[in-house]
């Protein structure tokens, strides 16, 4: 199809800081075309400019150079015809919480002045394809993670745009909600011949799209098919096999540490390597290896690691740092780790329904330990008891060698924790924000100036120190939000899918802390939506409707989803398999 949806020439747009007016470059010279009836996709690392570029394409602000032009129109001057023909869903879609689903459908129609002859029909084929006919009377709410998702692009579609734009319509979904989600729109696209623009975080899923475009800090770093992005790391890919009884994050360690490691990543028990010529035997130490075609990912990779020229290895904490509990890795011989969380039919009710039922589990020092569940599984739930946000119905509840029921505030002193949404105070600078939080957790004095200049120094902080923490970059946030959880060396570190929304090259950054931070003893609670994330965890805890359905090591649980004896299933198709045959199991009892 020859006929352009969008096509963009040499667009720049630049932002002047309002504290410290520093002028900042979102968009250098970007020039692209999208095709009509294609699905497109941008890519790129957190401040690359990817919802810059769409905010342009909706007509919601202007380039500073450079001419845009939407199905056909000049977005310079005629942005408001361009919003009435195209629909745009922002990461943070605005869904009334105390309307039901109808009522947002009826909402949006309104606004967009949808004829009420043609709504019947709409509302049939949207509330059809999103699986929400069940819950129209259900108030948005009330509705899980991944439904909320599925109402908003309901609503966005509500008016049959001639342009879709989605930015990041899948941050904090599940896999399965993701993948009914990626039907919604692959179906849009090959029924109605729709134009659909998505930036996601997800490699996997701008696999999927006709064209990709990746940003790098403002510019236009490579375009083309996923193919063509995905021949950038030909040759260079290959599959490592830890030797029986080693981790793959271990091996992953010993791989990144080679300066021709392009990137390592834990995959099924396995790690994907991507390296400049081939793995001497000393790096291997006798693990099996074997080469692979490379995928979008691995192309995105080395095109991030060629651009930043960052090593792919995030410093380990410095030898007398003190990060974290710095306690130093248990020998072989010594005894096995305390118990730092212990758990015993935990149960949490709200009124009439149940949200956690029944779970018991423990957790000892110096593990990961991740919660995965689908939207609306009680996990969350199940977290912020753990952290003592939120009190237990019944059951028994321990951390940190205290009881939660009768001393909470003894226990929280023993804990970090980092929200999924940003938490700290944004008016407050970086510098603040630490003397506050540490003055809350009773540091005062020379103590906490040597704290502050520890985390400061470890998350690479020391240039942010006077901004507004709401005006930071979406990676330094988290690494903020990070710094003052660790500021007071709690034992146990609670992570709230801290990675939501962050680019694979700041996935990996941030999970060598983490393991440097368990090394030395810290015991790390996480829950998260990117399942290739599971595979750093020692053990994890698959959760649905309340109930734990598997408990185990990685391995372990892609035995129980049906893998067989030494196959390697990523832990995304184990999570999916295991949590449809529970449910598959619960419907035919129900028939």
């Amino acid at each position: 199809m020859s006929e352009l949806a969008l096509a963009a020439v040499g667009l720049h747009k630049r932002f002047v800081g309002k504290e410290d007016k520093r002028i900042v470059a979102a968009l250098v010279d970007v020039s692209l075309d999208v095709p009509a009836g294609t699905l497109t996709a941008l890519v790129g690392p957190d401040g690359a400019g990817k919802t810059t570029l769409l905010r342009l394409m909706a007509g919601l602000m202007t380039a500073d150079a450079g001419s845009l032009t939407v199905l056909g129109l000049d977005a310079a001057t005629r942005a408001q015809e361009i919003q009435n023909r195209i629909s745009y869903m922002p990461q943070r879609f605005g869904l009334y919480d105390d309307l039901s689903v109808q009522e947002n459908l009826d909402l949006y129609a309104d606004l967009h002045g949808v004829p009420a002859a043609l709504r019947a029909e709409r509302y049939a084929r949207l509330l059809r394809m999103t699986d929400l006919g069940r819950f129209t009377g259900r108030l948005a709410g009330k509705l899980s993670g991944g439904m909320k998702q599925k109402l908003g692009l309901a609503c966005t579609l509500v008016r049959s745009p001639e342009l879709l734009l989605l930015d990041e319509p899948t941050v904090g979904v599940d896999p399965l909600s993701r993948r009914e989600l990626w039907e919604i729109v692959q179906q849009l696209v090959s029924e109605e011949q729709l134009s659909v623009i998505v930036s996601t975080s997800y490699l996997d899923e701008a696999e999927r799209c006709a064209q990709v475009h990746v940003l790098y800090g403002g510019r236009l770093l490579a375009q083309g098919s996923p193919a063509q992005l995905c021949a950038r790391a030909a040759g260079l890919v290959h599959i490592v096999t830890p030797l029986a009884g080693e981790a793959a994050r271990t091996l992953q360690a010993r791989l990144l540490d080679d300066p021709d490691t392009i990137d390592a990543v834990p995959l099924g028990g396995e790690v994907r390597l991507i390296r400049r010529g081939p793995a001497p035997d000393a790096l291997l130490a006798g693990a099996g290896i074997r080469a692979v075609d490379a995928s979008l990912e691995d192309g995105f990779m080395t095109l991030l690691r060629a651009q930043a020229r960052a090593p792919a290895q995030a410093p380990l904490p410095d030898s007398d740092s003190d990060l974290s509990t710095a306690q130093a890795p248990m020998p072989e011989s010594a005894p096995e780790p305390e118990v730092m969380i212990e758990v015993r039919e935990l149960v949490r009710r709200f009124g009439d329904f149940t949200a956690v039922d029944s779970i018991s589990f423990s957790v000892r020092r110096g593990e990961i330990f991740g919660l995965l569940g689908p939207n609306g599984a009680g996990k969350t739930t199940t977290f912020r008891m753990l952290c003592g946000l939120l009190p237990a119905s019944a059951g028994y509840l321990r951390v940190a060698g205290v009881d939660l029921r009768s001393a909470p505030a003894e226990a929280r002193r023993q804990i970090g924790y980092v929200a999924q949404k940003f938490a700290l105070y944004g008016n407050l600078s970086v510098q603040e924000n630490l003397e506050f939080f540490g003055g809350a957790y009773g540091l005062r004095g020379k103590a906490l100036a040597a704290r502050i200049a520890t985390v400061l120094r470890e998350f690479d902080l020391g240039e942010q120190l006077r901004l507004p923490s709401g005006h930071l970059p979406g990676g330094f946030k988290q690494r903020l939000a990070m710094a003052t959880a660790l500021l007071h060396e709690p034992e146990i570190l609670f992570l709230d899918e801290p990675t939501s929304g962050a680019d694979p090259l700041a996935r990996r950054q941030f999970w060598r802390r983490i393991t440097a931070l368990a090394a030395a003893g810290t015991t790390v609670i996480i829950t998260t939506h990117f399942m290739e994330e599971a595979e750093y965890c020692d053990r994890i805890l698959i959760q649905d409707a309340g109930k734990r359905l598997a408990l185990g090591t990685p391995q372990e649980v892609r035995l129980q989803a049906g893998a067989a004896p030494g196959q390697a299933i990523t832990m995304e198709l184990a999570f999916i398999a295991i949590v449809e045959q529970e449910r598959a199991r619960l419907a035919r009892e129900a028939a």
